[in-house]
């Protein structure tokens, strides 16, 4: 990513020293005004960064196929940048950013000339951009592969990013550029400024991911300092970091799913403790990390049958999530319980078929999506097709538990409930908002149960 960045201001200081009226100085090219910037040439990778839309938690997603990964359940929630992890990359690239809000328009070229000498004195090559209507755009490279822009926008708006490589002599290096655009600030226009944010710098291209969106898009910086686990299996990629915080946390093709401070999660899709299994035959559908079948079988049910359609999901968790699932999925069958490796819907159709009945069924598959529009995602219909195959198999005082998604995301889960109601028997539902730990936001859960239409 650097390189292709340096490479691009390169082949721009060429382009535009040949550009007519272009003025070249001692600390580098100053552009036009109406020339382009840097990061307006094409791009060397194809295309554009783009972002994604944020995807909604997903556990072991299931479909008739038996392919449907996380991925397929719903959209990414990476993506609010584009850059490449190199094997051969030497670091990580750091970014840190400074920002400075006036309390009044600002006066650009005075902004420009008290801090100039500062990258001056970095000996970095300088470009600028001078917009009569937008402001200043400075770039600024140094020698060492680092690079700086300050860009001061006409209503007040001062911000300083600086990138380079992950390693301890260049972070100090930022932090004191950084402490001194702050100090000049403050020496020459202290009485106007409103605001000063200087934001943890972000690392990116880590070995270790440290950062990961919640279900409503905000970008969260988990304190994880391990890789513990990571395998593709056919229908997902499989991670098990390890924070600090929250321990080791389960992540499932990009999504959170789970981590063992996460004990809350697994309450909340049983029924926060109201619900008496004792002697109760329960479906889980999913539940991979075994949470769901540990806490269960504590609670001396007849039987507990779990359905997950991936093996090297518990495979994972067997070995690294014992805080979570203790010692039941160490075997696929137990004195109360069994764990079928097989796709969820096939075997739903057979129980409905065979007429067998739950007390409770546990959906712990997916979240609800984010997706707005049930006639163009295909999880919506899956999701359809997991409540109307449960009620079939659910006994007619028999409770279905379920998560939503994240409490901000009102419209998807107003949408969850119209399908509700759209079944092929009636029925009522409850929900309640919990916290879970590692998710960092408020999550929605639902309990589902057949209305009763005698009189």
């Amino acid at each position: 990513f650097l390189n292709s960045v340096l490479i691009s201001l390169f082949l721009y200081s060429i382009l535009s020293s040949q550009h007519s009226g272009s003025v070249t100085s001692l600390h580098g090219l100053h552009c036009l005004p109406d020339s382009p910037p840097p990061w307006a040439l094409p791009s060397q990778h194809g295309g554009s960064a783009t972002r994604a839309t944020p995807a909604s938690r997903a556990h072991t997603a299931q479909s008739v196929s038996g392919t449907r990964s996380t991925a397929a359940a719903a959209s990414s929630r990476h993506g609010t940048g584009l850059y490449l992890t190199m094997a051969a990359a030497a670091a990580a690239a750091r970014h840190s950013t400074l920002d400075f809000m006036l309390s009044a328009t600002a006066d650009c070229n005075a902004i420009f000339k008290g801090l100039q000498s500062i990258f001056q004195e970095q000996e970095m090559t300088e470009t600028i951009h001078n917009w009569e209507d937008l402001g200043y755009l400075a770039t600024y490279v140094n020698k060492n592969g680092s690079f700086a822009s300050l860009r001061i926008y006409p209503h007040g708006l001062v911000l300083v990013d600086v990138q380079s490589y992950n390693d301890m002599e260049r972070g100090e290096e930022t932090e004191e550029l950084l402490n001194k655009v702050e100090e000049r600030m403050k020496e020459l226009f202290n009485e106007d400024i409103k605001r000063v944010k200087r934001l943890p710098a972000v690392v990116r291209g880590d070995a270790i991911d440290r950062y990961w969106p919640t279900a409503d898009g905000r970008l969260v910086e988990y304190d994880i300092d391990k890789v513990v686990y990571d395998k593709d299996s056919v229908y997902q990629n499989i991670k098990i970091l390890h924070s600090k915080q929250f321990g080791n946390i389960l992540i499932l093709s990009g999504d959170v799913n789970l981590a063992e401070s996460d004990l809350a999660y697994t309450q909340a899709i049983m029924g926060s403790g109201k619900e008496d299994y004792a002697d109760k035959e329960v479906l889980i559908l999913g539940g991979g990390d075994g949470g769901i079948l540990y806490e269960i079988v504590k609670l001396k049910p007849k039987m507990v049958t779990m359905v997950e359609i991936d093996q090297m999901v518990i495979d994972g968790c067997r070995k690294y999530m014992r805080k979570t699932c203790g010692d039941v999925l160490d075997n696929l069958n137990g004195d109360c319980y069994q764990i079928l490796i097989e796709d969820c819907i096939p075997v739903l159709k057979r129980y409905a078929k065979e007429e067998r009945m739950f007390d409770y069924v546990i959906n712990d598959l997916t979240a609800v999506p984010i997706s707005t529009s049930p006639e163009e995602d295909s999880t919506w219909e899956f999701l359809r097709m997991i409540l109307d195959l449960s009620m079939k198999v659910l006994k007619p005082d028999g409770k279905y538990f379920t998560q939503g998604n994240c409490v901000n995301l009102t419209e998807a889960l107003n949408l969850y409930e119209e399908q509700l109601g759209r079944l092929y028997c009636p029925v009522e539902f409850s929900k309640e908002v919990v916290c879970v730990p590692s998710y960092m936001e408020l999550w929605v859960f639902y309990t589902v149960w057949k209305k009763r239409t005698d009189v």
